[in-house]
């Protein structure tokens, strides 16, 4: 296996432990363990357990990327209920928020936003994300500004759970307790 092979299996598995553990709990013992590499080799491919996290949070914002951008690109006018390349990318991030590990990395890189590096990543992360969803959707400030606020809201309905499919979720829910 290759270096920049070897990177992204390790990225994989901290993302997971940091997603549980969050920058000053998840450990890079573990993280090591899961990939069957010792964590001394963990520490001579990322230098320091801050330098992996920011990998993971890295490669998150760009997974989100990905997701928006091929949803955005099959998109096709007229079709399933969805009216616009911004509509198609918001169905993909409920499909996204299916896999509790990349929601609660997302979660874990806000906590960690104490530390300075981790606040600048975290914003450049999403100044990416802004921007590239502001490219492909062609949508107005006003509908850009009502995605995000959306997007936000349904990350905090997976967080705490709210029962069925995301595409089903209302304020509502929030106000009855569900």
């Amino acid at each position: 296996m290759t270096a920049d092979e070897r990177r992204d299996e390790i990225v994989a598995a901290a993302t997971e432990e940091f997603a549980t553990g969050g920058l000053v709990g998840a450990s890079t013992e573990a993280i090591a363990r899961r990939v069957g590499v010792s964590q001394p080799y963990v520490f001579q491919l990322f230098g320091t357990k801050k330098d992996l996290f920011l990998a993971v949070v890295r490669s998150c914002f760009s997974r989100t990327i990905l997701v928006f951008e091929d949803a955005a690109a099959r998109w096709t006018p007229g079709t399933d209920d969805c009216d616009s390349r911004l509509m198609a990318m918001g169905l993909a991030y409920k499909r996204l928020l299916a896999d509790r590990t990349l929601l609660m990395m997302q979660l874990q890189s806000y906590a960690a936003c104490s530390d300075p590096d981790v606040r600048a990543s975290v914003r450049e992360g999403w100044g990416r994300l802004y921007r590239r969803v502001v490219e492909v959707s062609g949508a107005s400030r006003e509908e850009i500004h009502q995605f995000f606020a959306e997007g936000m809201l349904l990350n905090l309905g997976a967080a705490v759970g709210l029962p069925g499919a995301a595409r089903n979720w209302t304020l509502e829910m929030f106000e009855e307790g569900a």
